[in-house]
């Protein structure tokens, strides 16, 4: 996910009705906000009925958000964790830092945020230069691992001070789930928020119904990016989030394509069957983890895996055919 988010750049936007300064069914009067903007080097689109001066609060809350994890600020939270042996670390650390620990163990390692030095290396990472060397990735795995890391109280320690993290592959879904939380927190029960693609919803749309979201046909596409629907869902108090490396993908010399998502365990790019994973979960940021940990994970691992989550999850794979769960079906607009 580029710029803060440097995988999944989620190809998912919103459809939101001509009728966007209506009445909202019952609730009146409707009162419906529309903010949209930069952050983190991508772009955000948030809908809500509330107050107007709540915009400011969406920019202190993504500003807080960003301090706290964003790789690409030095003088962030994780840029500081990543240059020390342990340090104490505040709630959105922690809350994102647990998740990533209990996704991790659900993939079975697929899902790894201290992948950091390999996506790095891979150029899609911080500087976003490629240096590939297969002396110095077989050197950079023995200090990835999540698992080589611990919480004690409030304190991240490292078993090896060169782990590094980039949550950059949940961040953004965690990004939505904090404006979610403060909107709650000042009375508002009715809004979107997309960061980048992930998404987080609540309540109804400016109709009145469920919002409906058209999640992107997977096309490789080197230059300005082609949007096609591959399928348009209806849903509400839930998070969504698509991963696909056809969106963020390097070219090398001998002219041989290799995504954004990298192997826990041979610190190369994954190649899977999944072209890209939608998840939709009670959370965005477990709709952003999941769906990372999907890609890497392959159809076979996910789908033995979602018969324990039942989630709503679309898979597109290599071979063109798409695989949707059944919680997902009952989500699709005919």
């Amino acid at each position: 996910m580029k710029k803060f988010q440097f995988s999944i750049l989620a190809i998912i936007t919103a459809l939101i009705s001509s009728a966007f300064f209506t009445g909202c069914g019952n609730k009146q009067p409707a009162n419906w906000q529309k903010k949209e903007g930069l952050i983190w080097n991508t772009s955000y689109h948030i809908t809500y009925n509330g107050p107007a001066e709540l915009a400011d609060s969406v920019i202190t809350t993504l500003a807080r958000v960003g301090s706290s994890l964003s790789v690409f600020d030095t003088t962030s939270l994780v840029s500081q964790v990543n240059r020390a042996d342990s340090i104490p670390v505040n709630t959105d650390f922690i809350r994102v830092y647990v998740l990533s620990k209990q996704i991790n163990k659900l993939s079975d390692g697929a899902f790894d945020p201290t992948l950091s030095p390999l996506i790095t290396a891979w150029g899609f990472g911080k500087g976003h230069q490629a240096t590939p060397d297969t002396v110095a990735i077989d050197s950079i795995l023995q200090f990835v691992g999540i698992t080589k890391t611990h919480l004690r109280h409030d304190a991240l320690l490292k078993d090896d001070p060169r782990i590094e993290f980039n949550f950059s592959a949940i961040a953004k879904g965690y990004g939505c789930d904090a404006v979610a939380e403060m909107f709650e927190q000042n009375g508002v029960s009715d809004f979107m928020i997309e960061i980048g693609g992930e998404i987080r919803m609540k309540g109804s749309n400016p109709s009145g119904g469920d919002w409906r979201i058209s999640i992107d046909r997977p096309i490789f596409s080197p230059g300005k990016p082609v949007h096609e629907s591959q399928e348009i869902i209806a849903v509400t108090d839930m998070g969504i989030a698509t991963s696909g490396n056809y969106r963020n993908f390097h070219t090398s010399e001998s002219g041989e394509t290799y995504g954004h998502v990298i192997s826990t365990e041979t610190g190369r790019p994954t190649i899977t069957d999944v072209i890209s994973a939608t998840v939709i979960s009670s959370t965005a940021m477990e709709a952003d983890g999941l769906s990372t940990a999907f890609m890497a994970m392959g159809s076979g691992k996910v789908k033995k895996l979602n018969e324990k989550l039942r989630l709503p999850v679309m898979l597109v794979l290599s071979d063109s055919t798409v695989w949707t769960s059944p919680q997902f079906e009952k989500l699709i607009q005919k």
